[in-house]
């Protein structure tokens, strides 16, 4: 049976499901596929190219530098994140990814976004880590109204949490019944409409689709989440969340805030390891 890995996005939240990874890393537990979303999809990849600890580390490097996550990028390049810094620059010169170790590890690692024309969700498979695998980790992370839409494989992509946040249905769809979802939310945790919603509407006035997806995403994820705890329930499913709600900004300026977000995944993911090993050799 495929083991497969499904990782929620959230932005600065991220950190949480980082910790998580970099212990399940060192203690050497591996699985068949991941699909990461948004964050997801950016700090998961480093599970495939096998870098324990490298999202910590480069988030903490620059998360006070204005072309990391600054309304100065926003400004000046149409994104909050300077893409050209943030993929390019980071994971080729100042902290590089290790694209050979991505692309020789057999663990299929897709991405999720949105298409903005039609609201619907993508998925991707990235199984080099090249520049095109970046650039899908980029559109599946580029959050509505403060980022460009990313053109690529003939779509106009956006932010991938808002079509489908955490893609277990679609995973289960490729064959992957045995799986595991990490989670940056605490239980009980439920969304609000958005209230960016008529800023949204302004700024992707040009994608009647995007917005309406926008507007139905909290209905989408709440519904989402009580089948991931039914499916936890019923013993289908393992799941790892934060034990409250992790309080850090999309953006976060501090060093110490990642790391105790970070912390609190290391702690998370040591707790459930045990019971992870016993789930994934049922």
């Amino acid at each position: 049976m495929k083991t497969g890995l499904i990782l929620e996005g959230g932005a600065m939240r991220g950190m949480f499901t980082c910790g998580v990874l970099d212990v399940w890393m060192q203690a050497g537990v591996r699985f068949d596929g991941a699909i990461g979303v948004s964050a997801g999809a950016v700090f998961g990849c480093n599970y495939k190219s096998h870098q324990i600890g490298r999202a910590l580390r480069y988030n903490k490097r620059f998360c006070a530098d204005r072309r990391y996550g600054s309304f100065h990028s926003l400004l000046k390049t149409g994104n909050l994140f300077d893409t050209e810094f943030c993929y390019h620059t980071i994971p080729t010169v100042l902290d590089p990814f290790d694209a050979e170790t991505y692309r020789q590890d057999p663990m299929e690692f897709y991405v999720t976004a949105t298409d903005a024309r039609t609201g619907k969700a993508v998925y991707h498979l990235c199984m080099k880590g090249d520049e095109e695998d970046i650039t899908w980790m980029r559109a599946s992370a580029s959050m509505p109204i403060v980022s460009q839409v990313v053109k690529i494989g003939g779509y106009e992509l956006l932010d991938g949490g808002v079509a489908d946040a955490v893609p277990l249905r679609h995973f289960q769809s490729l064959g992957y019944h045995r799986n595991v979802v990490i989670l940056t939310q605490p239980l009980h945790y439920i969304k609000e409409k958005n209230k960016f919603l008529p800023l949204a509407r302004v700024t992707l006035r040009r994608y009647p689709n995007m917005i309406s997806a926008i507007a139905d995403r909290h209905i989408r994820y709440n519904e989402t989440i009580r089948y991931i705890q039914q499916e936890e329930a019923e013993g289908r499913v393992f799941v790892v969340r934060p034990p409250q709600a992790l309080h850090i900004h999309s953006t976060e300026r501090h060093p110490e805030e990642l790391e105790r977000v970070y912390a609190l995944g290391q702690a998370a993911g040591q707790a459930c390891l045990k019971d992870l090993r016993a789930y994934l050799a049922k």
